[in-house]
């Protein structure tokens, strides 16, 4: 983030990243006459953010590791075509505080916080230790890493007490954390955590903290201007997740109180004045089962120093466009609005459309899109990376599409999705369509009485077992995948497969 008050208007932004988050940035630029630079690997030579972008730059090689993580290969692509900002969106670069660094150093404006903000939020360790001079609620455990196996045993076993989580103090996405449900348990399980944090961040520090059985993922946005400025923009429920990584998320939440949500708010807002923060943010809390007074304990988990992916539903409550808030706080300028300025409308529920195996485990499953028809009406939104036609590479995640819908009501949001899922028509790869429909259905999840372990608990593959027709109808798949790929023969017509009887067979029984 500039380092400068007086407000400095941005004429042109490179978005380092790629598919909708990318696409998503582009449309806010455009809409304030801001000029926009894509970059793309060679995977992504022809993908829909590269074709919608003012300029386009290529970076290097499929995988990531060879062009969207080179931070000076997306500097360079700044310099040569006149970028004054970057935009990060989410993953890859967004929350690498060299990266940010780099940014400042060239001249170039980093659409983000500053970089300690984003090196003090990363370090989970350093991140406990300031959230508890801030007085930020978090649960039993212990503040900075710990690398004696047998302190962190007595810790666990006598002051903090099992189950207890061994977590890495240096990432996230489920990687270096082992739950201890006994005494006996817990040398193996830290060595483990520590070897895993160390193979994964190059960082084995870990740290433990006491593990919630059935708690409530909520996370609160916040916004910070340059001028000291932060509210809360409420909150999001993001309890439905498979491998530690959210599928389904709404706002407001069903289970927090209006007490409980102002307390929230008000430790989301100390969170991020402790770190300095400036921009959009997520704190992340969990929320505990009622203790005997009746009142649901939260406690702190980590920050997200970006945009997050499931921001457009508060987006839909609100009526604010973050990406342009955004901007407006990398340009110098204030807020502009007090937190009793934010009220919140309605209700909005995201699922993520990925191209996944559900039935094998929420498997990625990339390939063509052979058909691609995205859901409309009222209180729809789609935020699609592809288009049909398109490729949903092997290298990355994968995602199609965020398909948000919103209601007046929790229950007209959860109906407006179930349509909305039923009437989206897809082709080719296998979609996370159909769990997000079952979780649509699901008395859990419909009565708001649900936590992380909803996957767990209330989902088996078998109730999405496929059946003969959609056996039939992935061969079929298949078979138009490989007509897509082959050259039409010299002077003949393009077959148009995906109209016959047999399409429509096929995108009846895998869609439905």
């Amino acid at each position: 983030m500039s380092a400068t008050l007086s407000p400095r208007r941005l004429k042109k932004v490179l978005v380092a990243n790629r598919g909708e988050i990318a696409i998503r940035v582009m449309r806010t630029c455009r809409e304030r006459g801001i000029a926009t630079v894509a970059v793309y690997s060679d995977a992504d030579a022809g993908a829909l953010h590269v074709r919608l972008a003012d300029e386009a730059v290529r970076i290097g090689t499929a995988p990531s590791a060879d062009s969207y993580l080179l931070a000076e290969r997306v500097l360079e692509a700044a310099r040569a075509t006149g970028a004054d900002a970057v935009h990060p969106g989410y993953g890859f670069l967004s929350e690498n505080a060299a990266f940010a660094e780099a940014c400042a150093e060239a001249g170039i404006v980093f659409i983000g916080p500053p970089p300690r903000a984003i090196r003090d939020m990363g370090d989970k360790t350093a991140a406990r230790a300031l959230m508890h001079e801030a007085n930020v609620p978090m649960a039993p455990g212990t503040v900075e890493a710990i690398a004696d196996v047998a302190e962190a045993e007595r810790l666990a076993t006598e002051e903090i007490g099992y189950p207890v989580l061994v977590k890495a103090a240096a990432g996230g996405g489920g990687k270096g954390m082992r739950v201890v449900e006994r005494a006996e348990d817990f040398a193996a399980a830290f060595q483990r955590a520590t070897s895993e944090a160390a193979s994964a961040f190059g960082d084995g520090r870990v740290y433990v903290e006491k593990y919630l059985t059935r708690p409530r993922h909520i996370e609160m946005q916040v916004l910070a201007d340059q001028h000291g400025g932060v509210v809360h923009l409420f909150e999001r429920e993001c309890s439905i997740q498979r491998r530690h990584q959210k599928v389904v998320e709404e706002a407001p939440s069903a289970v927090l109180t209006p007490a409980m949500r102002e307390a929230m708010g008000e430790a989301a807002c100390a969170a991020a004045r402790a770190c300095g923060y400036v921009g959009t943010g997520t704190v992340e809390f969990l929320v505990d089962e009622p203790g005997a007074d009746g009142v649901r304990p939260f406690y702190f988990l980590e920050m997200n120093t970006r945009l997050q992916v499931e921001h457009p539903v508060t987006e839909a409550i609100t009526g604010l466009d973050l990406v342009a808030e955004q901007i407006r706080i990398a340009e110098g300028e204030p807020l502009g609005f007090a937190q009793a300025d934010v009220v919140a409308h309605g209700h909005a529920v995201e699922s993520r459309v990925y191209a996944e195996d559900v039935v094998a485990g929420f498997l990625p499953a990339p390939g063509p899109l052979v058909r691609h028809r995205p859901p409309g009406g009222p209180g729809v939104r789609v935020d699609a990376g592809v288009e049909e036609g398109d490729t949903v590479p092997v290298y990355y995640d994968p995602m199609i599409s965020k398909l948000t819908t919103w209601g007046r009501t929790r229950d007209e949001a959860i109906a407006r999705m179930d349509r909305a899922l039923a009437e989206y028509d897809i082709a080719g790869v296998p979609t996370t369509i159909p769990f997000c429909r079952l979780v649509m259905q699901h008395e859990a999840f419909r009565s708001g009485d649900f936590d992380t372990s909803f996957v767990s608990r209330h989902f088996d593959a078998s109730q999405l077992a496929p059946t003969d027709a959609d056996v039939e109808a992935a061969l079929v798949a298949a078979g138009l995948a490989a007509l897509a790929a082959r050259p039409a023969a010299a002077g003949a017509a393009p077959e148009t497969a995906t109209d016959s009887r047999w399409a429509r067979r096929r995108d009846a029984a895998v869609m439905r």
